[in-house]
Formats: structure tokens, sequence, C-alpha cells
């Protein structure tokens, strides 16, 4: 029973490096992110009607195909942690990867060509997985969803605000931009990117000079302050998400010492007498080879493990 229940950690141990292998390789990272390309092309060849009558029956082999190689994909990667499957898991990655793959073959998605088409879709951000700098970037966008909501928020306080002013003071000169609320909010949401500043100006300045003060108090609060801040927002996460890309590199195992190597003295001094006999042979056998390719000139050969003469000085 102990055989029996040892064997398995070992078999596990073998296909996770197995697969370990392959998933790892330069060339299936290449192999995938061109599957993942190819896959792109295909969909986009599908929004053209007359190609995809054409080739209805090849691009929906072309499909099955896609998803037979990511299936195959994913089992591999879920392979190389057949020895610590928790770690597969944890991935943040794996399970997006996971949820696109499984959710074709669920019933009610393939029956939906709509979802199914949107789950297509969500294959192509799986390239992100193999582009550092754009993996980077939406961990950023992730970690920066919390400043996000509370930028929202002050800014759809500052719209509600200016927008009931705009209302009050300019609805009855003014109603195509401030007849109604929602009106008001539309107009000033389109300002904020000074789109239409200039007839907005001018049209203002027709009903009351006063309203330059209105227009710009709003374009100097939410154009420059609120959006600077935005940014600021977003580039801190960036750097953050920058930060943990390094951390988790740092945290990799080290790649194992080439065999032959000597280990890393750790004080021992039965270790340390060793290295100095195995340095004097190595010594003995090289003053030797100089010796027999040049015979007069070398040094007169000493019995292995002999003492060697200590220069003056030395």
């Amino acid at each position: 029973m102990t055989d029996r229940t040892a064997r398995v950690p070992r078999r596990r141990q073998a296909v996770a490096g197995r697969c370990r292998e392959i998933t790892e390789a330069r060339w299936f990272a290449v192999l995938v992110f061109a599957l993942i390309l190819a896959n792109a092309a295909v969909l986009g060849v599908e929004t053209y009607s007359g190609l995809s009558d054409r080739w209805q029956q090849g691009l929906r082999t072309t499909e099955y195909a896609f998803l037979a190689a990511f299936t195959v994909e994913i089992l591999l990667r879920a392979g190389a942690h057949a020895d610590r499957p928790k770690d597969f898991f944890r991935d943040p990655w794996n399970l997006f990867d996971l949820v696109v793959v499984l959710s074709a073959f669920l019933p009610v998605i393939r029956e939906n060509g709509t979802v199914l088409r949107l789950l297509r879709l969500a294959r192509v951000l799986r390239a992100a997985r193999f582009l550092p700098q754009l993996r980077i970037i939406l961990v950023a966008v992730g970690r920066s969803l919390p400043g996000t909501a509370s930028f929202l928020l002050v800014g759809g306080l500052l719209l509600y605000l200016y927008a009931m002013v705009g209302w009050i003071c300019f609805s009855a000169e003014d109603p195509e931009h401030f007849g109604s609320l929602g009106r008001a909010v539309l107009t000033l949401f389109l300002l904020m990117t000074l789109d239409g500043l200039g007839d907005a100006v001018r049209a203002g300045l027709e009903i009351s000079r006063w309203s330059i003060l209105y227009y710009a108090s709003y374009v100097l609060l939410a154009s420059f302050v609120l959006v600077n801040v935005l940014i600021g927002v977003v580039i801190t996460s960036l750097d953050e998400a920058r930060s943990m890309e390094a951390d988790e590199d740092a945290a990799r195992p080290a790649e194992s010492p080439a065999a032959g190597a000597q280990p890393p003295y750790t004080g021992d001094p039965v270790l340390l007498r060793a290295r100095v006999a195995a340095a004097r042979r190595a010594l003995d056998d090289l003053e030797r080879a100089l010796a027999d390719a040049a015979p007069g000139t070398g040094p007169p050969d000493r019995p292995a493990g002999a003492a060697r003469p200590v220069a003056p000085g030395g």
C-alpha cells in the first residue's frame, strides 16, 4: 500500500515535468500566440457576409480546430501543475483561459451565437499572457479601479451640480442644450473633452456675459483637474503593476546549477579541505600537461599531493 501511494506523487511529478518542458518552451509560446492571432483573423473574415457564406464550412472546421488546439493547450498547462494543482487555480490567467475554453463546450452557450462569438473574441485577450507590457497595463487598469470609482463619484457630483446650475440659468434661452437635467449632463459631458467648447461659449455669451465664468470654472475643474487626477491614478497603478511583475520575476526559483558545478561553500571545514585537495590535483595535472607539451621547459614532476614551493613574499 505504501509503495502504491508513493508511486502516485512520482507519476504526478513525471507528468508535471514533461508538461512543464513543453509549456515553458519558446516554440510553444510562439505557437499559441500565432493561433490566437489566426483566431482573430478568422473572426474578422466572418464579418464579411460574402466570404462567410462562401467559406461557411471551412470557417466552421477552422473554429473546431482552434477549439481543439486551445483545449490541448489548457490541458498541458493543467498537467504542468499536476504535482501542485492549487497553484494552477491561483493564477488568474489560468482561470481566465479555463473559463474561455470550457465555456465553448456548454450546450447553452453553443446554441447562442452572440455569446459564442463574444467568447471567441475573448480568446484574443489571451494574447496579453504572452506580451509582458500588455499584461502590466491590464494589471494596472485593474489596480486603478478603486481610484477610478472615486474619480467617477466626484465627477458625477460635479456634473450634477453644474447641470443643475446650467438648467436654472440657461434652460429658457437654450433648451436644446439645457432644457432638462439629462440634456445638461450630456452637454457638459461632451464639454469635458473640450468638444464644441467654442460654440457653447458663444451661445452662452449671447445669453449673458457672466456665462463665461460658468464655462471657464467647469472646464478648469472637469477637463484639467479631474482628468489629471485620473491620469495620476493610472500612472501610480502602472508603477505598482511593474513592481509586482518585478517581484514575481525575482521570486521565481533560480535555475539549477549545471552538472559538475561546485556547491556553494557553507563554512564546513571538510568541504573546504576537499576543495583544496581538488584544486591541488587540478594544478598538478596542468603542470604535467605543460611539461609534456614542452619537454625541458616546465617544472619537474612532483608526486600528487606534495607541498608546493612558496614564492618569496607569497
